[in-house]
């Protein structure tokens, strides 16, 4: 589609550099030949809709949207209302802060650099504390972490995620 738009809009400005040179009487022939083949192609389609493709959009939004409305309601020769190109040109824009506003890196984001230097500071102040008790006091502070990410932190920190006295009742299966 980004293409077809780069491709359209090269030949109008192709077309535009054309037409710098006409005359006004040059011009006046430009354009009702113009109009008379919108005349031609509405008779041809008869009740139809035009569809326009999002290139197609794209365009007309961006080589409209300087205009004012009086403008758009006056004839600027569309296929459609002047209230369609103004939604389109609202679409683009929309589009376009989409676009740049989405995140570069896909997936979880980081945890806080607080919290990775907290999690370890509670194991040492509270030694008997495991990682889901470590995960509800974050929760209770209101840090929204995962009991996975705690559990993390404390491996990558060279800590034992389940306190020893925990780990003592738990009995080895016999097989």
């Amino acid at each position: 589609m980004l293409l077809r738009l780069v491709y359209r809009g090269m030949t109008n400005a192709f077309a535009l550099l054309r037409l710098l040179p006409m005359t006004d009487r040059a011009d006046d022939a430009e354009i009702l030949t113009l109009r008379h083949h919108v005349m031609v192609l509405e008779r041809h389609l008869g009740t139809q809709k035009v569809r326009f493709d999002p290139s197609d959009r794209a365009f007309l939004a961006a080589l409209l949207h300087t205009g004012s409305r009086p403008t758009y309601s006056a004839g600027c020769g569309c296929w459609c209302a002047p209230d369609t190109i103004l939604r389109w040109h609202r679409d683009l824009v929309a589009r376009r802060h989409a676009s740049v506003s989405r995140s570069q890196r896909p997936g979880r984001p980081r945890t806080i650099r607080s919290i990775r230097g907290l999690v370890p500071r509670l194991v040492a102040e509270n030694p008997s504390w495991g990682y889901r008790r470590i995960h509800g006091k974050l929760l209770i502070l209101g840090a929204q972490v995962a009991a996975s990410t705690v559990w993390e932190i404390l491996q990558d920190a060279g800590i034992d995620p389940a306190p020893p006295h925990q780990l003592a009742g738990l009995s080895p299966i016999a097989g």
